[in-house]
């Protein structure tokens, strides 16, 4: 018996809720407060919907890319002595030419005062030797003085100028060590962390061996390298002698372009590894916001589509079968209506196919929006109680005011919509 009363409470309390769920879907519980109802005397869902436009929008293609030095030098000494001193600060900007590093010259000094002194002795030679065969060449036309006597004159005056030459030669190697101990930029550009401090012995370098003093990197004009998928390199070519193609420098995904350029290098290869074309531009950097190094997302504008159909982020939702839209047709119902995606570019998506401008899209998605239910658009008068809205007059300007203010805002997380989603918007068409 107790068990035939427990499953009798049982029943009379699911036919309890039943009835109160029952009663709450047809709309019982209070619906006398003049608010519009939906289908089956639900309430109408209150949304926000934005007009898809029309306007200009680029074709893209999109990566990533790395800042390099247009001209990049190491310096190191090409004499060795001590470092006396350091006459410029890590991170200047300098000047080709300008004086960097000051070797101690005495040394080099010094052996260029004796190869000076060295040419000199050996030119008063040589002038002596000349004088002593123009003296001998008139005797031996006499016969006063033997052939083998003036070949001797003759033979002194030749050595002597070649060692002169020699002279010359040794008094120009000393001037050039003595220039080498002072050490001057070979380019302009900003320079980086010292690596030996004044007053240390620095060794002469030979090639590329040793470590070197300091290394420029010249910022203005900069070069931007990245790298594009071969499928991507046909459009690239095709675009690249039309003056409209520009390549845009991004250090902010979600910021203005800090610079932009031309196409100036295309690979002559694929890397296999990756599948990759290696692309380079070269940007004007004034003002020093690209730096050598840097990591920027690059954008190369292939063209610009005229009347292209554009829609908030937010509207576009996955689903298993593609993306999709809701639209709000002339009597505020809604319908689930599947778009291909042409791109997307910052938070607003170009649409292929689905959708043309003017059509209403919903941006901010209830949690019980479904197809087919009775929508009520954010900020119309019907929602405050007025009498504008009714009819289809009304709603055409509830629609219209609602439509043209109302700034496309996210979706909500946890809101998906009708269809649980399967794919990422970019599956369903993505960025060119």
């Amino acid at each position: 018996m107790k068990r035939l009363g427990m499953a009798a409470m049982f029943g009379a309390l699911c036919a309890l809720a039943y009835g109160g769920w029952w009663w709450w879907a047809q709309g019982g519980a209070s619906e006398g407060d003049g608010k519009k109802k939906g289908g089956k005397g639900r309430p109408a869902l209150v949304v926000k919907a934005v007009k898809a436009v029309v306007k200009p929008m680029p074709v893209l293609i999109e990566g990533v890319g790395t800042v390099e030095a247009e001209n990049s030098v190491q310096i190191r000494a090409q004499v060795p002595g001590v470092l006396q001193a350091v006459l410029f600060k890590e991170g200047d900007m300098v000047q080709a030419g300008q004086v960097l590093f000051q070797i101690d010259p005495r040394t080099f000094e010094a052996s260029y005062k004796q190869t000076q002194a060295a040419l000199a002795r050996d030119l008063a030679q040589l002038e002596n030797a000349k004088v002593q065969q123009d003296r001998l060449e008139p005797l031996l036309k006499r016969e006063f003085i033997t052939r083998q006597e003036f070949d001797v004159a003759v033979t002194s005056v030749k050595s002597l100028e070649a060692t002169v030459a020699a002279d010359r030669a040794m008094v120009d190697q000393s001037r050039i060590q003595v220039e080498f101990a002072r050490i001057r930029a070979p380019i302009s550009g900003r320079t980086g962390a010292l690596s030996v401090k004044a007053g240390n012995l620095v060794p002469a370098s030979t090639g590329s061996s040793g470590i070197p003093l300091v290394t420029i990197n010249s910022t203005d004009p900069i070069v931007v390298g990245f790298s594009i998928p071969e499928r991507q390199l046909e459009g690239i070519r095709r675009q690249q002698a039309d003056k409209e193609m520009r390549i845009e420098i991004l250090p902010d995904r979600g910021g203005p372009p800090a610079a932009e350029g031309k196409l100036v290098f295309v690979d002559n290869t694929v890397t296999p590894q990756t599948g990759t074309v290696l692309l380079k531009t070269r940007v004007s950097n004034g003002k020093e916001l690209l730096w050598p190094g840097q990591f920027v997302n690059v954008r190369v504008v292939l063209r610009v589509e005229p009347e292209a159909v554009v829609v908030p982020e937010v509207a576009v939702q996955p689903g298993q079968e593609g993306p999709f839209v809701y639209l709000i047709d002339a009597d505020n119902k809604v319908r689930v209506q599947p778009v291909k995606v042409a791109r997307q570019i910052g938070g607003e998506v170009v649409i292929a196919e689905g959708v043309k401008g003017g059509d209403l899209v919903i941006t901010d998605i209830p949690q019980a929006l479904t197809p087919g239910a009775t929508v009520q658009l954010a900020g119309a008068e019907g929602e405050k109680g007025g009498k504008g809205g009714k009819g289809k007059g009304g709603k055409g300007k509830d629609r219209e005011k609602a439509a043209d203010g109302e700034p496309a805002k996210a979706a909500p997380e946890g809101k998906p919509g009708a269809e649980p989603p399967a794919k990422g918007l970019k599956d369903g068409g993505g960025k060119s």
